[in-house]
C-alpha cells in the first residue's frame, strides 16, 4: 500500500502549492446557492432520495464542498473522509463558516477507516476521480459495504472509463485538430504516474509522485458485486464533469452515475 502513503504526501504538497485563495470562498457559494458543486446529473438523481434522518458519508471528500452541498438535502449527519490532512482542515473550516454543525471531516486512508463506522451510514458517495486512486476496487467497495447499513446505498458520479483512452490537453499525444484520436488502451493495467501537481488545485510544478489506476466498467461492476452490493441503477452521459470538456458533443461517454445497495 506504499502508493497510498506516497499519494498522501503528494496531495498535501499540492495543497501547499495551491492557487491563491483556492477553496477559501466555497462557504460563500454554499451560503448563497442551492446544491452547488454537484453535477446536474447527480442533482437529478440525488433529489429523488429522501435524506431526512439519514446518515451520509463521502469517501475521498477533498475539501468538503460536495458533502456540504449534499447536506442541504436534509441529512441528519454527515462525515467526509480524505487522506490529506491539510485539505481536511480546509473542509472543517468551511463547515464552521456555513454553520453546518452536523457534519465533520476525518483525515484517514479510506481503507483504514475503523470498525467504529461499521454499519454506520445510509448513504456513501464518491465524486469525480475518487476511485481512480485505488488499485483494488474490491477492497475499496468492501470498505464501503462494511460502513453501510443493511440496504444502504453507494452512489458514484465519476468520469467514464472511456475517458482514460483519450489524450487530454497538455498531454503530448493531444491533438486539438483530431479529437477522434484514441491514445491509450481501455484495458490499460499499468498505473498512471504523474509528477506535476494537480491542475485544478495548483499550477504545474515538479511534485511528489501521484499514482492512480484505470478501471474498466467490468472492473467496477464486478467489484461492486464481490463486495456484497447489488447494482440498482447505472447511467452514462455525454456531459463532462470536470476532466474532458473538449470532447463534449462528439457522442463519447464522458461521465457516469452508478448506485448500488448493500444486500
Amino acid at each position: 500500500m506504499d502508493y497510498i502513503s506516497d499519494n498522501k504526501k503528494a496531495w498535501e504538497e499540492t495543497f501547499d502549492h495551491r492557487y491563491k485563495n483556492w477553496g477559501e470562498d466555497n462557504y460563500k457559494v454554499l451560503l448563497k446557492e442551492e446544491l452547488p458543486f454537484l453535477s446536474v446529473e447527480a442533482i437529478k438523481e440525488l433529489t429523488k432520495i429522501n435524506f431526512n434522518g439519514k446518515t451520509v458519508a463521502q469517501f475521498c471528500c477533498n475539501n468538503g464542498r460536495e458533502l456540504l452541498s449534499l447536506m442541504q438535502l436534509g441529512a441528519e449527519y454527515g462525515i467526509g473522509f480524505d487522506i490529506a490532512e491539510n485539505i481536511i482542515l480546509q473542509a472543517q473550516e468551511t463547515a464552521k463558516k456555513v454553520g453546518c454543525k452536523n457534519c465533520q471531516f476525518v483525515a484517514t486512508n479510506i481503507l483504514d477507516i475503523g470498525s467504529i463506522y461499521s454499519n454506520k451510514f445510509d448513504f456513501i458517495f464518491f465524486t469525480i476521480g475518487g476511485i481512480t486512486w485505488f488499485k483494488d476496487l474490491t477492497l475499496l467497495f468492501k470498505k464501503v459495504s462494511d460502513c453501510l447499513k443493511s440496504n444502504g446505498i453507494m452512489f458514484i458520479n465519476d468520469f467514464h472509463p472511456f475517458v482514460n483512452m483519450l489524450p487530454l490537453p497538455k498531454e503530448d499525444l493531444y491533438d486539438k485538430n483530431n479529437l477522434n484520436k484514441i491514445a491509450y488502451s481501455y484495458f490499460r493495467t499499468e498505473p498512471w504516474i504523474e509528477n506535476n501537481g494537480i491542475g485544478y488545485i495548483s499550477p504545474s510544478y515538479k511534485s511528489k509522485t501521484f499514482t492512480s489506476y484505470t478501471h474498466t466498467l467490468s472492473d467496477i461492476f464486478n467489484s461492486v458485486i464481490n463486495a456484497g452490493m447489488k447494482i440498482k441503477t447505472f447511467y452514462e452521459y455525454e456531459q463532462d464533469i470536470g476532466i474532458a470538456d473538449v470532447y463534449e458533443g462528439k457522442g463519447f461517454p464522458l461521465s457516469l452515475i452508478l448506485s448500488a445497495e448493500k444486500e
